[in-house]
């Protein structure tokens, strides 16, 4: 089906034809992609046209490669169409099946496709702030802030820290960490400070903030 008026009504009639579908023709771009971009002067309005605004920025992300989608170009064949560009050659010898040359270059676009929109995330990070008990008066609050901070954990930064005075003459360390999310676990990290049993009484979460 082809699509190249670019009057309103053309235009309102491919962004209906786009409402539930990614691409013109079938599951891959191709030349009926190509000559419908072409035939539209200037990005659609997303706020008219969301779904063909939404598919020319997509096409419109291959540049160069959109000569190169598989299917009839101007009443010639995608293979020949190909052979006219001698600088690239992007999906593969020539001499293969049409049928099998056709299946390989649709893969290879949307593998190029998904590889182009693909971008990583945010890490997922949180700021948590420890309460470390000790026994009693009598503990030495530098050594169990020492080995608290030994601890090393992939994804997991120390911060400030501070003695805070609870009464009696007994203080307890507050200290402030940053951790990834995905690899860093608070029972695991919690559990390995407190199995410095001569040290450490118990650790309380003070607060807990994702970045």
């Amino acid at each position: 089906m082809a699509f190249t008026d670019s009057s309103p009504a053309g235009l309102k009639k491919l962004n209906e034809h786009l409402r539930t579908r990614s691409y013109v023709e079938g599951y891959a771009p191709s030349q009926a992609d190509t000559a419908a971009f072409n035939a539209i002067k200037g990005a659609p309005n997303a706020n008219d046209l969301p779904y063909l605004a939404r598919w020319y920025n997509h096409i419109k992300s291959y540049g160069d490669l959109r000569k190169q989608f598989p299917g009839a170009a101007g009443g010639k064949p995608a293979a020949a169409a190909a052979d006219d560009d001698d600088d690239v050659d992007l999906f593969g010898d020539d001499d293969e099946d049409d049928n099998e040359a056709a299946k390989v270059r649709e893969q290879r676009l949307a593998e190029y496709a998904a590889k182009k929109e693909k971008k990583p995330g945010p890490i997922a990070k949180s700021s948590i702030v420890l309460d470390v008990k000790p026994w009693d008066d009598e503990t030495d609050m530098k050594a169990m802030e020492a080995k608290v901070r030994e601890i090393v954990m992939d994804g997991l930064v120390w911060g400030a820290s501070k003695f805070v005075p609870v009464g009696y003459g007994i203080n307890k360390l507050q200290i402030i960490c940053v951790v990834e999310d995905d690899k860093v676990s608070i029972d695991l990290l919690t559990e390995t400070i407190q199995d410095y049993e001569d040290l450490v009484q118990s650790v309380d979460i003070a607060a807990f903030n994702k970045i």
